[in-house]
């Protein structure tokens, strides 16, 4: 979990997902957040999820902002980009889920966050990769997270630091710390599909469903399965 040190400015990535809504909970019970940054990436969900964040952000009276990095689903292969193929149903730690991971994602959104951070005056960026993340995804262990945070650290006057409070739990640890903190779900998307409602069946559909279930915590998600 987070120190706690108020006087400290920071801002949070988030995404409109429960991992980073309940990280800006987190962040404002800890420190003094400044904004949010969210980014239109060219996922098939984006379309779900910035509205979202924008609801979580107005919710806790933090400015938000949403960087428009729309070059990733032009040039990149990710089947989670709109110019990508079909998203895979299954467990979000199947081999097959290896076609949603849009490369070097993490560190795209920490480095346009890192100079976010310090042309507003943060010290900090919140990012909230959690331990689930790491079976699929390289830009969310703490070996990658580790010395891209001292690369940032580096690398701005500020000394910006990402802060990874997640790092190490799971997302049905990081659900029971978001009821704890009174997040609304409701306000949360996870489906990579991107339709009407949840799917019930792609790998964040799925690790959604078990995060909810296995912490106990009221899971108040629609799926069409």
């Amino acid at each position: 979990m987070m120190s706690t040190d108020k006087k400290r400015k920071v801002i949070v990535l988030l995404s409109g997902g429960m991992d980073s809504a309940v990280a800006l909970y987190q962040g404002v019970k800890s420190y003094e957040v400044i904004a949010a940054l969210s980014a239109d990436y060219g996922s098939k969900h984006n379309h779900k999820e910035l509205p979202m964040a924008a609801k979580q952000a107005a919710r806790l009276g933090v400015r938000h902002e949403v960087a428009s990095l729309t070059f990733m689903n032009e040039l990149f292969a990710s089947d989670l980009l709109q110019s990508g193929g079909k998203i895979p149903d299954g467990h979000y730690a199947e081999e097959s889920m290896k076609q949603t991971v849009v490369p070097f994602r993490n560190g795209i959104l920490l480095s346009v966050a890192a100079g976010f951070a310090e042309s507003v005056g943060a010290s900090g960026v919140v990012i909230a990769a959690h331990a689930g993340d790491h079976a699929i995804y390289p830009d969310c262990r703490e070996s990658f997270m580790a010395p891209m945070s001292e690369a940032i650290r580096q690398g701005t006057y500020a000394h910006v630091e990402v802060i990874r409070p997640f790092i190490l739990m799971t997302k049905t640890e990081i659900a029971a710390c978001g009821a704890e903190l009174g997040v609304d779900f409701s306000a949360t998307w996870s489906c990579y599909k991107g339709g009407e409602i949840h799917c019930g069946t792609c790998g964040t559909c799925v690790e959604r469903i078990e995060a909810f279930r296995e912490s106990g915590v009221n899971d108040p998600t629609e799926y069409a399965n």
